[in-house]
């Protein structure tokens, strides 16, 4: 028998005695899994909804095809950011785990088949149950109102196309499982005893500031062909969202810094070490409300520019402005969905991955009201910071193609304002949350 099968065999057995629950009980297994669902399913809700634009054919669809695209492009990119970082909520615990395997004498492929049957499991499971959620919540989005009737089955899609996005959730999962086996392998005893903390460098800083402002000279130049103007301003708003995911580790970490020499009590000490032993682990706890706050800019200058549009026409153009203002919801709506789960997923996680840490610090006598003091703190201060950051950035981009009277118009500041609220209140409330799970995390402590 050969040595590659004896390999996956072991592997097999291996990746099934690890899956069964540890002291954090089924969390570390669920979390990921609650993750998949919801990405696969506002995927394909979203997928499903921007395509049933383009069953119209008169003068007026090509914006609302348009307009189905910028959807597209503003919640599909933090969508994928969200499956990434499902994709890694359980890494350290993983981490931990194989890095043990391999100081056991665990062969490199044993390693690597079991992380990425692992994620793969999980993502599917996600994926499946992403997929029954599309189905049972398609009636409910068939009944909202477009251009004066319901979406009805234009909101169906193809079999191949619900299983493509199953699939390409499975392979996202697969592929940050094996983009994050290198540091097992080479260096098991070093992720063991985490002796190599993620550094984050200031060339992200430059690059990213870079980004914006070809993104701000792009969307002011212009252009003979509307195609290309379109095309052109499109990709400028991802650019911005993927820049967002570029710079939040690295000005998370900058204000790591600046608050670990501030620090003045445990808890604050504390909260800053919290952020600096991973600033893309801390980014990812409020990337969310990032991705919430660039989309709700196009929100609230889409909604004010509908309000300034005229109401006198007949045929088609006569639903325009009602529709923007439905889609914008719609949009914000999703956003919210996915920085709940955002909120809700990586708090928990994070709170699993430190409970060794958590539970010394009891032993030692600190009071828990203090280690929750912490960690609110290590979440509130970056997310205050990234959220009013990636406004900035969004207004700026939008900026040369609205103008600042409909940037800064009431009903525009309205909407940018109270999605800020509502994003920083689901994460607080998140935090809240979690509180059963840094008890049980506590419990063997005592």
């Amino acid at each position: 028998m050969s040595t590659a099968v004896v390999d996956f065999r072991s592997a097999v057995r291996l990746a099934w005695l690890l899956a069964r629950p540890g002291a954090a009980g089924g969390s570390a297994a669920g979390l990921p899994v609650l993750a998949f669902g919801l990405v696969t399913a506002l995927l394909l809700i979203v997928l499903a909804g921007a395509l049933s634009f383009f069953r119209w054919q008169d003068p007026a669809a090509g914006l609302y095809q348009l307009l189905a695209v910028l959807a597209l492009v503003l919640l599909v990119l933090p969508l994928l950011t969200l499956g990434g970082a499902a994709a890694r909520l359980s890494a350290r615990r993983r981490d931990d785990r194989l890095s043990t395997l391999r100081l056991l004498g665990a062969t490199p492929s044993t390693v690597g088949i079991i992380t990425v049957l692992e994620s793969t499991a999980l993502a599917a499971a996600g994926a499946v149950a992403g997929v029954a959620g599309y189905l049972l919540l398609a009636p409910l989005v068939q009944l909202i109102e477009f251009r004066g009737a319901p979406i009805g089955t234009a909101f169906w899609l193809n079999p191949l196309a619900v299983a493509g996005v199953a699939a390409a959730v499975v392979l996202l999962a697969a592929a940050s499982a094996a983009a994050g086996l290198g540091k097992v392998v080479i260096s098991p005893l070093g992720v063991r005893t985490r002796q190599a903390p993620a550094k984050v460098h200031w060339f992200r800083g430059v690059l990213g500031a870079l980004v914006i402002v070809a993104g701000y000279a792009a969307v002011s130049t212009g252009y003979a062909s509307a195609a290309i103007a379109i095309a052109v301003v499109l990709g400028t708003f991802a650019a911005g969202l993927a820049v967002l995911n570029l710079l939040g580790p690295w000005v998370v970490a900058v204000l790591g810094r600046r608050q670990l020499r501030k620090a003045s009590t445990a808890g604050k000490l504390l909260a800053a070490r919290a952020i600096l032993e991973s600033p893309k682990a801390a980014w990812r706890q409020v990337s969310g409300v990032a991705m919430t706050s660039f989309v709700a800019v196009f929100g609230g200058t889409g909604a004010a520019l509908a309000g300034s549009s005229p109401q006198e026409t007949m045929g088609p153009e006569q639903f325009i402005a009602g529709d923007i203002r439905t889609g914008i919801l719609i949009t914000i709506g999703v956003s919210f969905l996915m920085v709940a789960c955002s909120a809700g997923v990586n708090q928990a996680s994070a709170v699993l991955d430190r409970a060794d840490l958590y539970s010394s610090l009891d032993r030692l006598g600190m009071p828990r009201h203090v280690m929750d003091r912490a960690r609110i703190r290590a979440v509130m201060l970056p997310l205050l910071l990234v959220s009013l950051g990636s406004a900035a950035v969004a207004a700026l981009l939008v900026l040369p193609l609205a103008g600042l009277a409909l940037v800064m118009a009431p009903l525009s500041v309205l909407t940018i304002a109270a999605c800020l609220a509502a994003g920083i209140g689901v994460v607080r409330g998140g935090l809240w949350a979690t509180g059963p799970v840094m008890a049980k995390v506590l419990e063997p402590a005592r």
